[in-house]
């Protein structure tokens, strides 16, 4: 029997897809066939233009999830505009350094309050929908969230973003448990050291980029599209098994 990655369909609403990572996610499950909406505070014409130019769907919904006022908002006029959400990818997310004795209760609530709490209310929200509509004998849904290598590790000087990462591998797991018997499968993509706007400053430190190139095997840094191909697999048919899971798709960085 061939193993479909195959979303012709299929509604997806990814978070966080002006750039980077989001980007590359919406652009690929559309590239599959899915038709997405992207959620976010700004207007991501460029995204928008690309999964337009695969021929599928594309909405823009304006969020700013840094609460979660607008959770609802946003599944229900994703499920007006697509008709259905399939598949869930939750990888809005700030990150703010400073050091341990320094950092402000004011970083620590901003980074929690998007990259955890948004995420778990999002995902209620869609999994609501995804059980209600059900379908026997096959998945209703997937969620897949953006965790990190810093669900595993504790990083410096980023303490709410280890916090907040090291929970989202913790929720992941958490709904996976209660959403399985609903058909649902619920499991997270910790990026590695990728390109992108989060990791601009660690890039331009030459000691410390040359410090992290030194430990990962692949001797690169990682690109949004590297993690594209987990992400159509964890929305596929073919992940139908696979749920509280955790890919780190990093280069090798975890088995050094």
């Amino acid at each position: 029997m061939a193993i479909s990655f195959d979303l012709s369909g299929k509604g997806a609403l990814v978070t966080g897809a002006n750039t980077g990572i989001g980007q590359a996610i919406a652009v690929a499950l559309a590239e599959a066939g899915a038709d997405v909406a992207v959620a976010g505070r700004s207007e991501p014409t460029e995204t928008l233009q690309l999964i337009e130019a695969t021929r599928r769907k594309a909405v823009n919904i304006r969020a700013d999830l840094g609460s979660i006022e607008p959770v609802q908002r946003v599944v229900d006029e994703a499920l007006a505009e697509l008709g259905r959400i399939d598949i869930l990818v939750n990888n809005a997310g700030i990150i703010r350094r400073a050091d341990l004795l320094d950092f402000s209760e004011e970083d620590w609530d901003a980074v929690n309050d998007t990259n955890l709490k948004s995420l778990f209310f999002l995902s209620q929200a869609a999994a609501r929908h995804m059980v209600q509509r059900g379908a026997s004998g096959q998945s209703n849904g997937k969620i897949i969230n953006i965790a990190s290598l810093l669900t595993f590790q504790g990083g410096i000087r980023v303490p709410s973003y280890a916090a907040a990462k090291s929970g989202v591998g913790g929720v992941t797991k958490a709904m996976a448990n209660e959403l399985a018997p609903k058909a649902v499968q619920v499991n997270a993509i910790a990026p590695g050291y990728i390109s992108t706007n989060n990791t601009a400053a660690l890039r331009s430190d030459e000691e410390r980029s040359r410090q992290i190139l030194d430990r990962i095997p692949t001797g690169r840094w990682g690109k949004p599209e590297d993690i594209a191909g987990a992400a159509v697999f964890l929305a596929s048919p073919a992940s139908d098994y696979v749920t509280g899971h955790i890919l780190a798709v990093d280069g090798g960085w975890l088995a050094r």
